[in-house]
């Protein structure tokens, strides 16, 4: 009894060995190797459902606006209406502040436009003058930390618009052509027009009034409305508020495929660089594969930055007579 008492106390008192520490170690190691990436993954699908409704959220306020002024989508601009592009009468997103639980924004808004925007624009009267510094709770994506808290994440689409490249470098032009045959006509640069026949998409910066759902003949349910962009890889983006119209919240275009250029491909060569709008002007996202689109019918897609292009401008133009199925 005396001896069997003793070895079990010299059981109990001994510690591990060397090598049994070091298995459990790398058993340890293994189990982290292999439970980072899942909880990774359960980030990023976190981000990206919380990019979705963001655009889900900003595509129903857009729609609302649309239903309480008679049929018409928020002004993608009006700034430069006039030749003078310090005419700061602020973006679409500023028009969609009231239906996104920001009324007290953009009532400080509208007293430096000295009365109601919209009749302000109407009217041809003083600018809106918009210069609130102030971030978005629902502007940026999670996945994206480029750029500054008043920078955002989503734009509204021009569809399949011409964007001359700023340095001469433009391999995407021959997708907004007529030439190329694909159902829709050469549009103007950047979508710079009052003339509403003369946008590809739903959306423009010089205020050209586009009719919703009247003038989207091809389906609400068929056409890009919002998507998500990289304010790293897009200058103006990057370089001005969301509130400004000039800012590139309604600049960015189809005929640039998703993703094409990103934060690490930015260098200072012109193909490119961040201010060759025909390169740096399209959707993108940090999500692996593609970017979060909102269609006009509200819907929230996410599109593989593998689609075929023309399915992919056809998505964005509005009226081809072509209307395209999402992939």
């Amino acid at each position: 009894m005396f001896g069997l008492s003793r070895h079990l106390r010299w059981r109990i008192g001994r510690g591990f060995t060397l090598i049994e520490l070091l298995v459990v170690i790398a058993i340890i190691a293994i189990l982290i190797a292999l439970l980072v990436p899942a909880v990774q993954k359960v980030r990023e699908a976190a981000a990206r459902a919380q990019c979705q409704n963001n655009l889900k959220q900003l595509a129903l306020a857009t729609i609302g606006y649309a239903d309480l002024k008679k049929g018409t989508l928020p002004p993608g601009g009006w700034g430069a209406i006039n030749g003078d592009w310090n005419d700061n009468r602020g973006s679409w997103l500023v028009y969609t502040l009231p239906f996104m639980e920001q009324t007290t924004t953009y009532s400080k808004m509208e007293q430096a436009a000295g009365g109601p925007m919209y009749t302000t624009y109407n009217s041809g009267g003083k600018a809106a003058g918009v210069t609130a510094n102030v971030s978005l709770p629902y502007g940026r994506c999670p996945s994206d930390t480029n750029g500054t808290p008043t920078t955002v994440n989503y734009v509204a689409s021009v569809g399949s618009q011409c964007a001359i490249g700023n340095c001469g470098s433009d391999p995407h032009q021959q997708y907004c052509q007529t030439s190329i045959g694909w159902g829709y006509q050469t549009s103007d640069d950047h979508g710079n027009s009052t003339d509403p026949s003369h946008i590809r998409g739903l959306f423009n910066r010089l205020g050209a009034q586009i009719r919703f759902p009247a003038s989207i003949p091809d389906g609400t349910s068929n056409t890009i409305m919002l998507g998500e962009a990289m304010p790293g890889v897009h200058d103006h983006l990057s370089a001005n508020s969301w509130t400004n119209f000039n800012g590139g919240a309604a600049h960015n275009s189809t005929i640039i495929p998703i993703n094409f250029t990103t934060p690490e491909k930015i260098t200072g060569s012109c193909p490119t660089r961040a201010d060759n709008w025909n390169t740096n002007w399209g959707f993108g996202s940090r999500h692996t594969g593609g970017a979060n689109f909102a269609f006009a019918d509200g819907s929230v897609q996410f599109l593989s930055q593998s689609i075929d292009h023309r399915t992919y401008n056809l998505l964005g133009c509005r009226n081809d007579g072509l209307p395209a199925s999402i992939p």
